[in-house]
């Protein structure tokens, strides 16, 4: 049960990977499909809570970690 979770876990942060970085590039209908297929994930009985828990905690990692470049880069620029 455990494998099949970080499976499941690891296809939903490898489809929300592919859908920033394709939104990057200009892809947004790409960028969209991505992010459909792992919400639909989500919202399939296989999914549970803590896989969930992991997903926001994952993305409270990429996002927050974008937020720091940029706030780093405005100290830079200030100084």
């Amino acid at each position: 049960m455990k494998d099949s979770n970080e499976l499941i876990l690891g296809n939903i942060i490898k489809l929300t990977r592919s859908s920033e970085k394709k939104f990057k590039q200009g892809n947004f209908k790409g960028a969209i499909d991505d992010k459909m297929k792992a919400n639909a994930i989500l919202k399939s009985k296989s999914c549970n809570e803590k896989i969930i828990e992991k997903y926001r905690e994952e993305l409270s990692r990429l996002y927050s970690s974008k937020f720091d470049l940029i706030f780093d880069h405005k100290l830079k620029i200030e100084e």
